[in-house]
């Protein structure tokens, strides 16, 4: 059994990271709280832009507007997987960094594929790899967005990823992230973000909206020419707020559990202590009480 020094010396140990943990999540939770309401906010307008893009680019198939949905043969593939700029959120990064690996190792195997990663975790994952871009016009540190969320920001790095695209850099762009469900449950989502894919047709029932006729003023060319490139922005811009949220999400939940265990453990070690304490006291009034027959003797 441990002397009492060295329980006493775990207990203080353990009782200032519980202070640490204790911090983070409260930390986490208020920043959980804005990164939030800003996805809840975008999600609804960017997914009915998106889908708003999807219904129209099937109808002007072949224009001179189609430059981000044409699809050509696939040949060279951008991947981009969102993390974060700092650990201590469970398996938030791990998991997009796993789904990556697959998309690599499966899905693309016979392909040239390149890892432009946001978020400090994945850039340092992929920094010594083959996947590494090299020699390109494509954004490098782009997890300085976490540091400042703007939509200018994150506008001016899709504006580049899209350029690579229509100089035919690539044939194929995804996403890999984080969807914010929840503070405890994250969903990694794989995302094609170009080209822009329309319905298939037949995909919803009969009451189906993307079947209907609509009028559009002015007309469908003007408003694609228009609407894709900012849609475009949006999407990438809302990937990064569900991975900032469930990031915040992820680490709140570390940090509650954290909490939590190093409690437990405290109980524990306490209990360990005063047992320790009491065979101590024990064997000092055993050993008075033999030295007083001893001498009695």
């Amino acid at each position: 059994m441990a002397n009492l020094k060295e329980i006493r010396s775990r207990i203080t140990s353990i009782s200032s990271t519980r202070q640490i943990t204790s911090a983070m999540k409260m930390v986490s939770a208020a920043k959980l709280r804005r990164a939030q309401d800003s996805i809840t906010q975008m999600r609804p307008y960017a997914n009915k832009l998106k889908e708003l893009l999807e219904n129209l680019s099937e109808s002007t198939e072949g224009s001179a507007e189609d430059i981000y949905t044409v699809e050509r043969e696939i040949e060279n593939v951008l991947i981009i997987p969102i993390t974060s700029n700092r650990g201590l959120a469970g398996a938030f990064n791990t998991n997009v960094i796993k789904e990556t690996n697959r998309l690599i190792n499966e899905t693309y195997a016979d392909r040239s594929v390149t890892v432009l990663a946001i978020g400090k975790k994945a850039s340092d994952y992929y920094r010594k790899t083959e996947y590494n871009i090299k020699g390109t016009t494509l954004p490098r540190h782009m997890g300085d967005i976490f540091d400042n969320m703007s939509f200018e920001l994150a506008a001016d790095y899709a504006q580049r990823i899209m350029d690579g695209f229509v100089y035919k850099q690539f044939d194929k762009v995804e996403l890999v992230y984080n969807q914010f469900v929840n503070a405890a449950s994250q969903i990694v989502q794989v995302e094609q973000y170009l080209p822009i894919v329309p319905q298939a047709e037949g995909k919803g029932n009969k009451d189906d909206k993307s079947q209907i006729e609509y009028i559009f003023e002015p007309s469908k060319e003007f408003i694609i020419a228009e609407l894709i490139p900012k849609s475009i922005k949006i999407q990438l811009y809302k990937a990064i707020l569900d991975s900032n949220a469930a990031e915040h999400g992820a680490r709140m939940t570390a940090m509650h559990k954290a909490t939590d265990n190093a409690t437990e453990l405290i109980d524990d070690l306490k209990l360990v202590y005063n047992k320790a304490r009491q065979a101590s006291i024990t064997n000092e009034i055993l050993e008075i009480v033999g030295g007083a027959e001893a001498l009695n003797n």
